[in-house]
């Protein structure tokens, strides 16, 4: 389904709902053990669309309450979101 980027209708919640949707589905994935997977291909495609016109004040606030909600501790949680950085 996915982030339709061109949608007249499509809101700055929306946007926030796609980042945290992948945060929450690293957190699970990597943190937590779930027993089904939850990050998918599309999740973490319409987080890196949404990231282009989030502030990344928006985007460290989603992380680090997140972070404190799952009890995953902050530059972990940066670790598993940005592997590469």
């Amino acid at each position: 389904m996915g982030l339709d980027l061109n949608d007249p209708e499509l809101e700055f919640a929306d946007l926030v709902y796609a980042y945290q949707s992948w945060v929450m589905a690293v957190i699970n994935d990597e943190k937590l053990g779930g027993e089904e997977k939850l990050l998918t291909d599309d999740i973490a495609e319409d987080a890196l669309n949404a990231m282009r016109f989030l502030p990344g004040e928006v985007t460290s606030a989603i992380e680090t309450s997140l972070a404190r909600v799952y009890d995953v501790d902050a530059d972990e949680l940066a670790d598993l979101l940005f592997p590469e950085e």
